[in-house]
């Protein structure tokens, strides 16, 4: 696109905000400074390096795509690819099973921080802080259930598992100097309908209590809950209610994953609620579709909603924003580069809302005005402002990126 052009636009855009009385650079610059959680396994549809196996567990990858990522080298090449065509600074996040295992077979229960060392001094070269999250799934003892398991052993295999992930995150998070934002999430569940709901709930909250006694002062945990697992249709252990009433009790990071929810539910409406109850919000942007599909982030009305919430709540500094889809059935940095940026473009529409006009509106019970002004500000030229935040970072503007990717196709994805 014209240099000249966009120049010109966002200097018109910014002269219509500030009629509102939003600052447009300083939005921009309240953009670069939010890292948005990139997600590793959407470059092999989460198969990692332990045993090369599809999903399984209450989740699946669809689609066959050509020039899925086959190693830990061309994981890492095509994520600093996809650096190369992001504005702002960002992180990755990793699940344990894409640990440098050196051709070796290392069982969960016995991962080190040893097994992700070349992870940590490759992240400092491309200035990548890392998040990490433990891996329940695809696993001989994974069955149904894990931490919510009523067998000793298979538990206590999932409880060390855990412990030990929690640990490799707080070297991570001392060697960055930033905190590693570790997830659990466990598919446990049933088929069909249960009789012993609260009994699993128990031994859940247990095994969690058990895994989170241990100080660790890099890292924070984060639990994350799930509507239904392929398989697991009947009942989930970790259910929204559950985690809401765990993290609430024990003061824990809520996970809200967007994808985890029915398609009609006001994910958004549950911020506000959360946020009185927990200490902060990891939010996992995804997109459901009839079932927990994972497809791409786009920008529409329910991710609009979230990271308004967010900003109406002045809760921006008690939220990490992460990525958790793995769309198989689409060239693969593509759907990097269009989920990360509907996400960036929410959160700029969401910063350069009025907010403190539509407060003092509601404030004074100006229902018309807040209404007619929330209608205006969706159609006012945040694009113009998007493109110029592009450009000051000096990464491909609007469309541009399309013709990269298919080069990087052509030239590396398609030969694997």
């Amino acid at each position: 696109m014209n240099e000249s052009s966009i120049i010109s636009a966002y200097a018109l855009a910014k002269e219509r905000y500030a009629a509102l009385g939003i600052d447009t650079d300083k939005v921009i610059e309240t953009l670069e400074q939010i890292p948005i959680s990139l997600h590793c396994w959407q470059t092999d549809d989460v198969v990692g390096f332990e045993r090369s196996e599809a999903l399984s567990g209450g989740i699946q990858a669809t689609g066959n795509y050509p020039g899925r990522a086959r190693n830990i080298d061309e994981v890492r090449q095509d994520i600093a690819f996809v650096q190369t065509l992001l504005a702002g600074n960002h992180r990755l996040n990793l699940h344990e099973t894409y640990g440098d295992f050196g051709g070796k077979f290392v069982d969960r229960d016995q991962v080190e921080p040893a097994h992700f060392e070349s992870w940590m001094q490759w992240a400092e070269q491309q200035k990548l802080k890392l998040d990490f999250n433990s891996t329940s799934f695809s696993h001989p003892k994974s069955g149904n259930l894990t931490l919510a398991n009523p067998d000793p052993a298979i538990r206590a295999f999932w409880i060390e598992h855990t412990k030990r992930c929690r640990r490799i995150a707080d070297v991570m998070g001392q060697r960055q100097g930033d905190p590693c934002i570790m997830n659990i999430w466990v598919h446990d569940g049933s088929k069909d309908m249960p009789v012993r709901r609260k009994y699993y709930r128990e031994i859940l909250a247990d095994s969690l209590d058990q895994i989170l006694a241990e100080p660790l002062p890099h890292m924070k945990s984060c639990v994350e809950a799930k509507l239904f697992g392929i398989g697991l249709e009947s009942y989930t252990v970790g259910s929204h209610d559950f985690y809401a009433g765990y993290c609430a009790t024990r003061k824990v990071i809520y996970t809200l994953d967007t994808g985890h929810y029915e398609q009609t539910e006001n994910v958004s409406d549950m911020v506000a609620s959360l946020l009185l109850f927990v200490p902060e919000l990891m939010l996992h942007v995804s997109r459901p579709v009839r079932w927990d599909s994972d497809h791409v982030t786009i920008m529409n009305d329910q991710t609009l909603d979230l990271f308004k919430e967010i900003v109406r709540a002045d809760a921006l500094h008690r939220a990490h924003v992460g990525l958790d889809y793995f769309d198989a059935s689409i060239n693969r940095i593509g759907a990097y580069i269009i989920g990360t940026r509907a996400t960036q473009k929410c959160l700029l529409q969401a910063l350069l809302e009025p907010v403190g006009l539509l407060r003092d509106y509601e404030d004074k019970n100006m229902g018309f005005e807040r209404l007619a002004l929330m209608e205006e500000a969706k159609s006012l030229p945040f694009g113009a402002v998007f493109d110029y935040f592009n450009l000051k970072n000096h990464v491909p503007v609007g469309e541009d990126y399309i013709r990269l990717i298919q080069q990087y196709e052509h030239d590396v994805t398609s030969k694997r």
